[in-house]
């Protein structure tokens, strides 16, 4: 007959359970800010560029007609989707002589991009805040 042997059964005991799960919380605690702080970023990126497009079909429109287009649908073209869910795109062009334009991004709010910059383009290129362009 053998000793007073002690069997241990494989797995996992409570206390290696909890270890775990308090790593895998430090580790989303850190990576959910960050990935959502990417996405913010990718997201302007993104009006960014459809600020670009916009002046440069407006740089076509006044050498077509003589004066900048006051909307997007004068402009023959439409705001990417990815871009019109996060953020309201305006033109400004007065009837102006010189003729101008702003063209402004503005972010919606109740979305994951509400209390981020308002984005600002004119006819001279100048991009504002010029600290996030």
């Amino acid at each position: 007959m053998e000793g007073n042997t002690h069997v241990r059964t494989h797995g996992f005991t409570l206390i290696e359970l909890m270890i775990v799960c308090a790593i895998v919380a430090i580790l989303a605690a850190i990576a959910v800010p960050s990935y959502a702080l990417f996405m913010k970023k990718s997201r302007r990126g993104d009006t960014e560029a459809a600020l670009m497009d916009i002046a440069q079909r407006e740089q076509q429109y006044l050498l077509d007609a003589r004066a900048y287009a006051p909307n997007i649908a004068t402009l023959g073209t439409t705001v990417p989707a990815d871009v019109s869910a996060y953020y309201t795109i305006t033109i400004n062009a007065p009837a102006a002589v010189p003729p101008t334009y702003t063209i402004t991004a503005t972010p919606i709010a109740g979305t994951a991009q509400a209390g981020d910059y308002t984005l600002t383009l004119d006819n001279t290129g100048a991009k504002t805040p010029a600290s996030v362009w």
